[in-house]
């Protein structure tokens, strides 16, 4: 009885402290994100978190515990299911509440998707469909080809972004004008690269902290008998929750341009970024690496990109589309647990 205490006050002091290393990258992020102004803040926030991910999903396969070959897959997609129907949905649906009808530049958030829909193809079905091996998985050179290739085409997208089409991922001159972070004086140089040290801090705090409790998490899934990518999608979660609470701040704030960058960028960045560096990883230490995943899944999967398509087609969104992405989302985590 007092161990079982001792862990409820453990589990309890970490979630608080959780929360707060959440709400200081969130804080933090903002700070960068409106001294460089858009899409770097939020590229920025994006790639950390993703760069630390990377790590921890390093470690776990490293570690070589049971059921490793599948941690970097149940991350990746859990990662795009959580930010296409939660994040986004949320996004969406809290904003609509507050606004009625919020607006963002569909050239860019039309381009973003296309290259994710691409990315989650190569990395979670292209597995499913070879034949050189037998399972959902790749022979070492469709591995390693499937990481050049993601890894080519996040550069691609990151040039669009920044350089050549920087233009479509900045909010529309009508929302310029209400939006009073947009007017505010920017951050001394001083107080950016404080804000950057300690975003970095706050971000290895929350993967510190998801990584002591996924032991509790993975009790917690053993002991009601549930499938253990429920772990997977608790620490993809936890990781996501500084980009998922600054993405929902922006769209209450009628800054929906800058959560879909946020969300958007997320999910680009954990493919982009995690599957080359786990692939080399694989290749380097020869460790196994399962990457495709179940035909419910995929279906949820294309639902998910077909909904999406539609929700960012012309630019504008209301409360039905968040229900929307909501309800497939919850679908989602249903179908996690029932499979």
């Amino acid at each position: 009885m007092t161990n079982l205490l001792s862990q409820t006050w453990f589990i309890a002091l970490m979630s608080v402290t959780l929360i707060g290393a959440v709400l200081s990258a969130v804080h933090h992020a903002e700070v960068i994100a409106h001294k460089t102004g858009e899409p770097f803040g939020t590229l920025i926030l994006s790639i950390s978190v993703t760069i630390i991910e990377v790590s921890l999903i390093i470690s776990m396969m490293l570690a070589g515990h049971e059921g490793s070959e599948f941690i970097a897959r149940d991350a990746v997609f859990a990662t795009v299911m959580i930010v296409i129907n939660g994040v986004i949905g949320l996004c969406i649906f809290m904003g609509g509440l507050t606004h009625h009808e919020m607006t963002f530049r569909n050239e860019g958030t039309n381009s973003a998707l296309a290259v994710l829909t691409a990315l989650a193809t190569f990395i979670l079905v292209m597995p499913i469909v070879t034949v050189s091996t037998p399972g959902p998985d790749f022979t070492k050179s469709q591995l390693a080809f499937a990481g050049i290739a993601s890894f080519a085409l996040y550069i691609a997208f990151l040039f669009f972004q920044t350089v050549s089409h920087r233009d479509y991922y900045l909010p529309k001159a009508e929302d310029k004008k209400t939006d009073s972070n947009f007017h505010a004086l920017k951050p001394s140089n001083m107080k950016t690269a404080v804000s950057g040290a300690l975003l970095i801090l706050s971000l290895i705090t929350v993967v510190g902290l998801a990584e002591l409790l996924s032991p509790a998490i993975e009790r917690g899934v053993a002991a009601a008998g549930a499938p253990k990518t429920i772990v997977g999608i608790a620490i993809a979660l936890l990781v996501l929750m500084p980009e998922g609470f600054a993405a929902v701040r922006a769209a209450k704030a009628n800054r929906l341009q800058s959560s879909l960058n946020l969300a958007l960028g997320s999910a680009l960045a954990s493919i982009g970024l995690t599957i080359p560096t786990v692939a080399a990883i694989a290749i380097f230490f020869n460790l196994p690496l399962s990457l495709g995943i179940s035909d419910l899944n995929m279906t949820l999967m294309y639902l998910s990109f077909f909904i999406g398509a539609l929700t960012l087609a012309i630019g504008r969104t209301t409360l039905l589309q968040g229900v929307v992405h909501i309800i497939i989302f919850l679908e989602y985590l249903f179908l996690s647990l029932v499979p």
